[in-house]
């Protein structure tokens, strides 16, 4: 009968490691998130009282083409919402490496030590690279976008954008640029993860010029100018990844039987 209990108790000892296993994942997976938004929320506050000078920055390129020099507001809570916003999009780019750790924190345990080492430099490249989006969207696609957009506005025609629709649209492209900027260090892992190799990407080119404009298609407003603004440097970005990867991207499995070879 002892045997028996011992052998009917040892599947709900299992069931119940199971489910404190998932619940200690469930609990580090809220820390981390409310870590990260209370980064953003963090950063959100101490811009608000610069809202007004950031709002001033973010129209500085459109303003700039304009007639009047002004964007109109229709909506009666058109400046509060829009400036708000505006600061809650600077906060979450500003809190970006905060939030990429508390992601990269929650993986980590689960990887081994030369994924973890691996993992460091691509965490890095990957904050730089948004970054580098962000910051090409907003000094190079805005001046050149609203100068071509507006040089189509006649003296019959009021070109002057709503507030609201103007922040929807920067935030809509900006993160789109953000986003990808990353080509590279999906295209790292992609090859480093075994999953295709350098010489297959780099047949399938043709492919992925045509997706880079597919993806241009979804990620920016409806127009031909601001999809061929993302999709030329997300193929040029997907070549700086192939480069990449052939450089970087040993596996882990070739890596060690090089360590191995050395040692011997």
């Amino acid at each position: 009968m002892g045997s028996d209990k011992k052998a009917d108790g040892t599947p709900e000892l299992g069931e119940e490691l199971a489910e404190d296993t998932l619940l200690s994942h469930l609990v580090e997976l809220r820390n981390r998130l409310i870590k990260a938004f209370g980064a953003v929320v963090a950063v959100f506050v101490l811009l608000v009282p610069v809202s007004r000078q950031l709002f001033d920055l973010a129209v500085g390129p459109l303003v700039s083409v304009l007639p009047s020099g002004q964007v109109q507001a229709i909506s009666v809570m058109s400046p509060l919402i829009a400036t708000l916003k505006l600061s809650f999009l600077v906060a979450l780019m500003i809190a970006m490496p905060i939030v990429l750790y508390q992601t990269w924190a929650f993986v980590a345990p689960g990887l081994y030590k030369k994924e973890k080492r691996f993992a460091y430099p691509m965490l890095g490249s990957s904050i730089l690279l948004f970054y580098a989006g962000v910051a090409f969207a907003f000094f190079v696609v805005f001046p050149l976008m609203f100068t071509f957009i507006s040089n189509f506005a006649t003296d019959r025609m009021a070109y002057q954008p709503d507030i609201s629709e103007y922040i929807s649209f920067i935030t809509m492209i900006v993160l789109a640029f953000g986003i990808a900027f990353e080509v590279p260090i999906a295209t790292v892992l992609l090859v480093w993860t075994g999953l295709v190799k350098t010489e297959k990407l780099a047949k399938g080119r043709p492919y992925v010029f045509l997706i880079a404009f597919i993806v241009g298609m979804f990620l920016t407003p409806p127009d031909v100018f601001s999809q061929t603004f993302l999709a030329v440097p997300v193929y040029l970005l997907f070549e700086v990844g192939l480069l990449m990867a052939r450089i970087f991207a040993t596996k882990p499995e070739e890596a060690d039987d090089e360590a191995v070879a050395a040692d011997s």
